[in-house]
Formats: structure tokens, sequence, C-alpha cells
């Protein structure tokens, strides 16, 4: 079994080693080998039906792959329930929110951390006092503290993306994953939502940095806040590294973005 690099370097936050996964005929994971550091944030991009799905869903332990191996940090992880790898510092944020619609957003955030501390006052969530001010300080890390004693149904898509990956942060995760944290948000808004979520994440906690890979279709999005770019095609990694090399990667524009770069970027 390889196992990751024991060099002078710091150990990855997560490691995929080796990693295979098919669907009858369909190959979803095909030799994927990547290495995520720690503080990075990572993007994924491909068409639909690439293997980022794939990817996502085995380093969360809701797929396992039928050969390799992922680590998180010096523990292989590949057999572990989706349960036992959020207790060990994964969380996740989806495409569409998972919330509450008809409870407040305070008792959404007091769920999650709950729910993150093995607890299951799910219907009535437990109001002690450094709950809630736990809470309501990542509510205003957000931005979202004025919007505390609203039903989250009256809340438009943007302000629910918000709660959604606030919520995924109860748990103080080292690794944070985001499935399109741009979609459903308007064009005008999905800059100061990035920006929004970006400084909440670096610059709202004295912890150690939470590393970030985050599935995105929005070039603009990409460019603008990845630090590190992963393309998948066909089930595998055809590109990695600077969000510019791999965007102009001539193999991921014929088959991930369908058209070149800006031409000012290609000699950045």
């Amino acid at each position: 079994m390889n196992t990751p690099s024991s060099s002078s370097h710091p150990r990855p936050v997560l490691s995929a080693r080796g990693l295979q996964r098919s669907f009858g005929a369909v190959v979803a994971a095909a030799d994927i080998n990547i290495d995520i550091a720690t503080g990075e944030r990572l993007c994924l991009i491909g068409s639909n039906g690439a293997g980022k799905t794939t990817f996502v869903n085995m380093i969360t332990g809701y797929l396992k792959p039928s050969e390799g191996h992922i680590f998180l940090g010096d523990e292989d992880i590949t057999q572990r329930s989706p349960r036992e790898i959020t207790r060990r510092g994964v969380a996740r944020s989806f495409q569409i929110p998972q919330l509450c619609l008809h409870m407040t957003v305070l008792d959404n955030m007091l769920t999650a951390l709950h729910s993150s501390r093995g607890r299951t006052q799910f219907l009535h969530p437990a109001r002690d006092a450094a709950s809630v001010d736990e809470s309501r300080e990542l509510l205003r890390r957000f931005g979202l503290q004025d919007q505390a004693h609203r039903e989250v149904r009256e809340l438009p898509g943007g302000v629910r993306k918000l709660l959604d990956i606030a919520m995924a942060l109860t748990g103080h995760p080292r690794l944070l994953l985001l499935d399109e944290p741009t979609s459903g948000v308007s064009a005008d808004e999905k800059f100061s939502t990035m920006d929004t979520v970006v400084q909440a994440i670096e610059h709202g906690t004295d912890r150690a940095p939470v590393t970030v890979v985050f599935v995105e279709h929005d070039m603009d999005i990409v460019r603008r806040y990845a630090t590190r770019v992963a393309a998948f095609y066909s089930g595998r990694v055809i590109a990695d590294g600077a969000a510019n090399a791999v965007l102009n990667d001539p193999d991921v524009q014929r088959h991930v973005t369908g058209f070149a770069a800006p031409a000012e970027e290609v000699s950045a």
C-alpha cells in the first residue's frame, strides 16, 4: 500500500492514492492521485459525469473506491463511514442547501452545532448560553447576524447558501468541501458571496487553517478564488496546478471549458 510522502514537507491534509471506481461500463474514477495541502483552496472542474462528485463522495465516505486508498493526515480512512470521517474533521456543504425551512436561522445553526457534537435535539435544539454565543459568532462571520430570528423559508438563495456553509463549520473542520457554492446565487451577488465565504473561513478563527475543496462550473469564480485547480475528464485528472496554467491547458480547453482563457491571462 502506498502511504503519503514522509519527506520533510508538511503532511497533506488529505491524500488520494490510486483511486478507482466504475459503475458498470462507466469509469467514474481512474487512478486518481491527489495530495491536498493545509490552507489550499482546491477547485475541481469538469463536465457533468467527469468524476468530480465521485471523488468527493469517496473522500467523504459516501462511496467506497474499488481500489486505492484515502488518507486524512496519517490515517487511512478508505473504509470509514461518513459519520466517522465527519468526526475526524471533514465537513461538506451541498449544491442544494440542507436546511430546515420552517426553523429560524439561529435554530438551524444550533441544530448543526449539536449534531456536530453527537447530540440529536433536531426539533428543539438546546439553547444553552455557550451554544447560542458560538452560533451567533458564526452567523456574524458570515454577515448573517441580523437574520438570526427569520425563518429560513423567507431567505433568498444566496443567504441560504451562506447559512449552509456556516452550519458546515460548526464542527471546526480541517477540510471543508463545497459543492458549487455560487449555484443558485444571482450573477450580481456571486463575487460578494464568495468574498464572504473566503473571509469567514480564513479570518474568522484562531484555529488551524481550514482547507477548502470546491466544485465549480463558473470559470470567473475559479480564476478569482482557487489557489489550485484539478480538471477531471472521464474519471481522470487531466490537469492539476495553478488556475491559469490549468485553464490554459489545451486538453482542459478541449474537454472541460470548451474555450480558451482570456488572452491577458495566457502569460500569467
